[in-house]
């Protein structure tokens, strides 16, 4: 039996091996080991245990004199010792010894200079078909030729002992050293997917490639826009746009030349999902693609996308080419329009702002956005979350070194830097309206088509931001969120809260320069 090497990581099976299979394979044989059910469209639908998204209590990196002081550590990325790296991972080797393995090898980067290379050894046929989605296909050239950067061992139904050091049965391993990640106890694929952006957020930056959690897309002319936002803020829905192409929805670089996507394909939040509001989503969810804690209506095997009895985090990933209107190349040119996403459930920052690059480092290292009251229990009023450099669970560096390649990078672009309230107007949630989607892309194609560029601004006096007053297709008095509100008390005292938030939050960044700082929001004297 073809081995394909993996004794060099001390594992042996009697089980078969498998690699680099095809999709329908590893549906048919993830359906025969009762891994999961075909919905009606093909989808594959399988459903991840208990966690049903990412587990950041039990992420760790291992730390070693090599990447020590490299590490930003704290409550993000938490310490690990060699040792019990060692007791994980003979465990999962003892693990697989009677199992059907399935490999797959592929790449992330799109841009061949700044590509690696990804052994992943998975226990489950789906969790192989899922990742085989993420990453880039290897040419059958290339996977006869390939050599790994970095080995990825995935073990769900391998369960800790925490007594060895780890917070819970589960654990997820990162060593940087070793150029070796461990996922054992969780079922959920995210995981994989998450655990290759941390490799790319720790390699690339040191090879000066500043690398963003971001979505793209471009247009026929060649411009290339950038969309930042944390779940929920329609990172997703603004990028997938039917007059321009996909470059990616999650994870890019930026070159000195251009920009690429990590992946080779899109792992998409699918809870409410529709043809109507997102049709290019809702053709993707069909054979060959993996859905993930979903129901289906039992009499047609239709996916119920309104179901969140499992979890609201539904999720479906599927190659990028399933999405008709995107990039194949994976890579765009140098951005001339950057969004900053923000759902602001307090009703009180402006639609759209234009920042300068003081601001734009402020609210890029910021990563707001918030939380809906009912999201969670206990959450009664809206909620501010930030996430620093919108993408703060997968940043193992320092935050000012990301904040300075992203300075950097805008400036020599000379690219305009927009913040978007795709929130609330007219009140704080559940007294104000959600901005209309339609006025929100109104917005986005203006900035895009420079539309924005020859308008007069006037500045927020809480916010510090300059906001158009003039944009095609939108209502002059949406444009200041003020004049939306009926109660005009209630706006000034809420603006102010939410004013000290962001002011409380920044204090954590003790060496950004000054003029960072004072670009960010509060009135000015």
């Amino acid at each position: 039996m073809e081995t394909y090497g993996i004794e060099e990581y001390g594992i042996k099976t009697s089980g078969f091996i498998y690699r680099n299979v095809p999709a329908g394979s590893l549906v048919e044989k993830a359906l025969l080991n009762k891994e999961g059910r075909l919905s009606r469209a093909g989808c594959l639908c399988i459903e991840t245990g208990e966690r049903t998204g990412r587990s950041p209590h039990d992420k760790y990196i291992v730390d070693t004199p090599a990447v020590h002081d490299l590490i930003a550590w704290g409550k993000v990325n938490k310490p690990i010792s060699p040792q019990i790296r060692d007791i994980v991972y003979n465990k999962i080797v003892d693990h697989f010894k009677d199992k059907d393995l399935y490999i797959f090898d592929g790449y992330a980067g799109a841009n061949p200079k700044y590509s690696y290379a990804f052994r992943v050894i998975n226990e489950k046929a789906s969790q192989n078909l899922f990742i085989s989605n993420l990453l880039i296909k290897p040419t059958p050239r290339e996977l006869q030729h390939f050599q790994e950067d970095f080995l990825i061992l995935v073990a769900p139904e391998c369960k800790m002992d925490p007594s060895i050091g780890l917070n819970s049965e589960a654990a997820v391993i990162i060593d940087y050293e070793k150029n070796l990640v461990l996922i054992a106890g969780i079922g959920y694929s995210g995981e994989i997917k998450k655990s290759v952006f941390c490799v790319m957020n720790f390699m690339l930056p040191q090879r000066n490639i500043f690398t963003m959690h971001c979505s793209a897309n471009v247009g026929e002319d060649g411009n290339t826009a950038l969309f930042f936002g944390l779940s929920g803020t329609g990172k997703t829905t603004l990028s997938a746009d039917p007059h321009r192409k996909l470059i990616g929805d999650d994870e890019h670089g930026w070159s000195r030349t251009s920009i690429f996507n990590f992946e080779g394909g899109c792992y998409a939040k699918c809870i409410g999902l529709s043809k109507k509001s997102e049709p290019e989503i809702w053709n993707a969810v069909r054979y060959g693609a993996v859905a993930e804690n979903v129901k289906l209506f039992e009499d047609s095997r239709i996916i119920d996308f309104n179901d969140d009895s499992i979890t609201e985090n539904t999720r479906v990933g599927y190659p990028l080419n399933f999405i008709d209107n995107s990039e194949p190349s994976g890579m765009g040119n140098i951005p001339k329009t950057i969004f900053f996403l923000a759902a602001d459930a307090f009703g009180v920052l402006p639609p759209i702002s234009k920042l300068d690059k003081n601001s734009a480092a402020y609210h890029f290292v910021s990563g707001y956005t918030s939380k809906l009251a009912g999201t969670e229990d206990g959450i009664t009023e809206p909620q501010a979350t930030f996430s620093t450099c919108f993408g703060e669970p997968f940043l193992p560096l320092d935050p000012l070194l990301y904040s300075q390649q992203f300075q950097r990078r805008v400036e020599k672009a000379n690219a305009n830097v927009f913040l978007v309230n795709t929130g609330w107007v007219g009140g704080s949630y559940g007294v104000g309206k959600r901005i209309p989607l339609k006025y929100t892309r109104a917005m986005i194609n203006a900035a895009i088509n420079g539309e924005l560029d020859y308008v007069a601004y006037e500045t927020d006096e809480f916010f510090n931001l300059n906001v158009p007053q003039f944009c095609p297709g939108v209502p002059q008095e949406l444009l200041n969120p003020k004049t939306t509100w009926l109660d005009k008390e209630s706006y000034d005292k809420t603006a102010e809260k939410l004013v000290k938030m962001f002011q409380e939050n920044f204090k954590q960044y003790t060496n950004f320069p000054e003029k960072v700082i004072k670009a960010g929001p509060g009135k000015k004297g």
